[in-house]
């Protein structure tokens, strides 16, 4: 995991201009770790925490340009000489019916939350199995968990997310690695504001579902009961314990809805268990 010699952590977020991403900086250097934080405005960055401007390294990041991100890891293990916990916290969300969304709108959002996620992800790796220590936190939300008409696209990346970073656990827990899936439900970040794309399309069939979410988007921004503030604390807490979980929900939204869906679940593997069991040879 990620404790070394000292208490002093490095760690290394994405997305951190603002929401979440901003928080985490903030709840970092106030432990008094290190943080590289990546965004494409570093500059607001650097002027926000300038006080701890010893311990923070701003730098732009495109998630799109894999030899720009193996810069920023290569500047970061010159400046601190490790790497003890990678936050991927860059994503945005599109709201749309899954036949609504444009080929292009659904490209651009799997480069970031998917794609983008994955080339950080790489480019930390070596470092960390190196030091046979570190820790992968990956934003992922309730919306990984469980669907929702209008979201079905911003579902899919995350669904994504969830499996890649489960199979990845495996893969690195004999490396001493470990890895933390976060799972936020409604916060009063800009999700539902400045970052959230709507599909250019829309159809009138999809009006009393997909046309909900996106009407209830715009009524719900800035009203969201989870507090970016707290949830960094709680990441934090989570992800400096001596045992990280690998799923971290938050939010009573999030415990709520995923609680629901346990239950479907299990009640539609009960009703259906005979003809599913029934595939198998008969020996």
């Amino acid at each position: 995991m990620t404790s070394h010699s000292s208490n002093h952590l490095v760690w290394f977020i994405t997305g951190t201009s603002q929401g979440f991403g901003r928080e985490l900086v903030r709840a970092v250097l106030q432990r008094g770790d290190s943080v590289v934080a990546t965004s494409r405005n570093p500059q607001s960055v650097s002027a926000a925490f300038s006080k701890a401007a010893d311990r923070l390294l701003a730098a732009s990041m495109d998630l799109r340009d894999p030899a720009q991100i193996s810069s920023v890891v290569a500047n970061a293990l010159a400046r601190f000489g490790r790497l003890d916990i990678l936050v991927n916290n860059a994503g945005y969300g599109v709201t749309g019916a899954v036949e609504e969304a444009s080929e292009k709108e659904i490209a651009a959002v799997y480069e970031t939350n998917v794609f983008g996620l994955l080339r950080v992800i790489r480019a930390v790796l070596p470092q960390m199995r190196k030091q046979r220590s570190g820790q992968i936190v990956n934003l992922s939300s309730i919306g990984g968990l469980t669907g929702l008409p209008g979201w079905g696209i911003y579902n899919s990346t995350k669904f994504a997310v969830e499996g890649l970073s489960e199979a990845l656990a495996a893969e690195l827990a004999p490396l001493g690695i470990g890895v933390t899936i976060v799972e936020p439900g409604p916060f009063r970040t800009e999700f539902l504001g400045g970052s959230l794309v709507k599909a250019a399309n829309s159809l009138p069939d999809y009006e009393a579902t997909a046309g909900k979410t996106r009407a209830s988007a715009l009524e719900r921004n800035g009203k969201q009961q989870g507090d970016p503030a707290a949830a960094a604390n709680a990441i934090v807490q989570a992800v400096t314990s001596p045992n990280p979980p690998l799923h971290l929900l938050l939010g009573k939204f999030a415990y709520d809805r995923f609680h629901q869906k346990l239950d479907a679940l299990r009640n539609e593997m009960e009703t259906w268990r005979d003809v599913g069991l029934g595939t198998d040879f008969k020996s």
